[in-house]
């Protein structure tokens, strides 16, 4: 996904939000959808290759074998793709050629791909990444922005942990340094951001499952950050929608979002008078200790995960989840930063990328019948 314009007409397929309203992206002259110029994800989709080989292709960087980087070649002369020339458009000793990213716990699969992503994108701009990680902790993520600043970066994209971003402004003082929020928002500064669908997504696992005959389904719900927030804001909306009371003994809160935490949570679930013949949970994590408990427990129940993880599809039932983009979030969100430091001066936007629900058998399993 390239942006070369405006913030504005940057995301393609996707819902942009402006005061709360929800609205398609549109050409307004020609009525459809927006032409957008190819991306380095076309590129790699098309030849069939990773973020990271294109990048090393576009960049000249070597080593790529000759017939890979042959058929990276033909993909962009196919697709008419070109490098982003942020890095040449930017003024002697403005700031350095690198943009900051700040992430939550590495060890989280979720948080090493948004990493991938953005460090492929900015280097189709020649930019370099330097990699914070706050692991969930304002003190730390404050620390670590002020760092940033003294290095001169020309942007940072941050996953937010805290809900008031009002010392960005102190931090870099007369400095208009541009920043993108990437997978929650923030209320306290106007800046791009983008998310997932998260209550889109909750909403969706609920009702695959009450769709399939279940009334008594549980939600295990990791820490209440925004994303697990609104998932279960999604769950509550399908019971609602189907007309099923919420029974509030099923919807459990965790700590800390452990696959620990959730492997006792469900056995508590199963010890249930009126157990649940479902479970939705709103993190990869949160479906692994699910699995585990279950299979402990030698008990099956229908269980919809959120996000993907490895080997999930070659589990005994393979799990039924949500699956979400990851690279493409932080592709966006490099992208619209790239957009800033270029100059663009467009109003800040609010980007939603969907998700969609794979169903592959865990998520279809009936309720017992009634006895």
């Amino acid at each position: 996904m390239r942006v070369d314009a405006s913030p504005d007409q940057a995301v393609r397929g996707v819902t942009q939000e402006r005061g709360g309203v929800a609205e398609p992206v549109t050409d307004e002259h020609a009525g459809g959808p927006v032409a957008q110029a190819p991306t380095m994800r076309d590129v790699a989709d098309r030849a069939g290759v990773g973020l990271a080989t294109v990048s090393r292709v576009v960049n000249d960087l070597g080593s790529v074998r000759p017939a890979t980087a042959e058929r990276v070649r033909a993909a962009i002369l196919e697709l008419g793709f070109q490098r982003n020339e942020v890095a040449r458009a930017l003024r002697p000793g403005q700031h350095s050629q690198t943009i900051g990213l700040l992430l939550g716990d590495l060890t989280n699969p979720f948080y090493a791909t948004l990493a991938k992503a953005a460090v492929a994108v900015a280097g189709t701009a020649r930019f370099a990444v330097v990699l914070s990680t706050v692991d969930e902790d304002p003190e730390v993520e404050r620390q670590a922005v002020r760092e940033l600043v003294g290095r001169r970066v020309a942007g940072l994209v941050i996953v937010p942990d805290q809900g008031d971003y009002r010392f960005l402004r102190e931090e870099t003082g007369r400095r208009a340094l541009p920043v993108v929020f990437v997978d929650r928002p923030t209320t306290t500064a106007d800046a791009d951001t983008v998310v997932l669908d998260n209550e889109g997504g909750g909403r969706t696992a609920t009702a695959h499952l009450l769709a399939h005959g279940h009334r008594r389904v549980a939600v295990l719900v990791a820490p209440s950050y925004y994303t697990t927030g609104r998932r279960l804001r999604g769950y509550r909306r399908a019971m609602r929608e189907a007309g099923v009371p919420v029974d509030e003994r099923l919807v459990v809160s965790l700590r800390h979002g452990t696959p620990e935490e959730a492997e006792a949570a469900t056995h508590g679930l199963l010890a249930l008078a009126e157990p649940p013949t479902a479970v939705f949970c709103t993190t990869g994590f949160l479906a692994e200790g699910a699995i585990r408990a279950l299979g402990l427990a030698n008990r099956s129940l229908a269980l919809v995960g959120f996000d993907d993880f490895p080997l999930a599809d070659l589990l005994p039932v393979p799990l039924t989840v949500v699956a979400t983009d990851s690279e493409r979030l932080a592709e966006t969100a490099t992208e619209l930063l790239l957009a800033r430091i270029a100059g663009s001066t467009a109003d800040p936007v609010r980007v939603v990328l969907p998700v969609r629900l794979v169903a592959r058998g865990s998520g279809e399993i009936a309720p017992p019948p009634a006895s």
